[in-house]
């Protein structure tokens, strides 16, 4: 069991390349994979999605798959109502890793997201990126999903590289009908979004990064990468959170958005409000997150999380933390 002594996460500037190159390997691919960050939370974050099965929210979604032989459900919002998942935001250290990504002096919450895929589910997740389903959006965003199953190379998440750099997002869609989710024609070049692309129909021209993962792996992605998944004949469960940083802004979309924050009063250029959208804590080191380098997972500083594009396993400090887990 994790505490959240031995899971703060520190971020010292200039001491190796390493970090920087993972933060420039994310600014130009748009996604990375960091192996074993959140190993010891993974207890946590089962407690909290098995909690969101027995208690959905008015969000919760299978996405037209309860006659399935394995549903494909998911649900977003929760962390204010589950323990398990407001600790992991703001205890675990996940803010830091964001903040070095996004070459961000701040982190806010923008929202959680539990994404299952049940033994047997079918559906593919459609390919698309998030921003467009937002109202927020700008260079420093990013998304950290975090497998709590094993999830091998057929069933992980596939990102197409680069892709958060293209003039135009791809139109986001409904899960359930695949049509576009604004009411645009989703296979035109309509709204400010272009049709997405099927890269298993152009190997040669689009370049997907995909990884298998173990439990406590994460991958962390731009809210413009496009991505997507194939169908799981096990089960995969994952949760994801979301974060902006310093320059991201309220943007008006033409419909309602996912999530919708119904009421929240913001107007196009505004940073979210922090009463809703919360700075997550980044401690006493956070004006030296500009320039990321080495993470340090726990007070020992032997135990170096070595923030490489192929990252090494991270190694837990000996003995307990006398401070209580989450």
């Amino acid at each position: 069991m994790a505490s959240s002594g031995i899971y703060a996460v520190f971020v010292f500037d200039h001491l190796h390349r390493a970090g920087a190159d993972l933060a420039d390997t994310f600014a130009a691919d748009g996604a990375v994979h960091l192996r074993g960050l959140f190993t010891d939370w993974i207890d946590t974050l089962t407690r909290g999605i098995t909690q969101n099965a027995i208690h959905p929210s008015e969000f919760f979604n299978d996405n037209g798959t309860t006659n399935d032989l394995g549903r494909f459900w998911d649900d977003y919002c929760n962390w204010s109502r589950i323990p398990e998942f407001e600790s992991f935001a703001f205890q675990s250290g996940i803010a830091q890793v964001a903040a070095g990504l996004m070459r961000s002096a701040t982190v806010q919450l923008f929202h959680d997201h539990v994404l299952v895929k049940e033994p047997g589910a079918s559906r593919h997740t459609p390919w698309h990126c998030d921003a467009p389903y937002y109202f927020v959006d700008g260079p420093q965003t990013v998304s950290i999903w975090i497998p709590l199953d094993p999830v091998p190379v057929e069933s992980t998440l596939r990102l197409i590289r680069g892709s958060h750099l293209w003039e135009e997002p791809v139109h986001p869609v409904d899960w359930t009908t695949m049509q576009g989710f604004y009411g645009d024609d989703e296979t035109r070049h309509s709204g400010g979004f272009q049709p997405a692309l099927d890269p298993d129909n152009e190997p040669e021209q689009i370049e997907v990064l995909e990884w298998a993962c173990e439990p406590g792996d994460a991958v962390a992605f731009h809210y413009r990468t496009v991505h997507g998944a194939r169908g799981s004949s096990r089960l995969r469960r994952a949760f994801s959170l979301r974060m902006v940083g310093d320059n991201a802004r309220y943007v008006q979309r033409r419909g309602r958005t996912s999530p919708p924050f119904d009421g929240h009063e913001m107007v196009e250029g505004q940073k979210l409000r922090e009463d809703w959208f919360p700075m997550l804590p980044l401690g006493a080191i956070s004006a030296n997150l500009v320039k990321p380098s080495v993470i340090h997972v726990g007070p020992d500083p032997d135990s170096v999380y070595n923030l490489r594009c192929d990252p090494v396993t991270h190694r837990n400090p000996a003995g307990t933390d006398e401070e209580t887990s989450p």
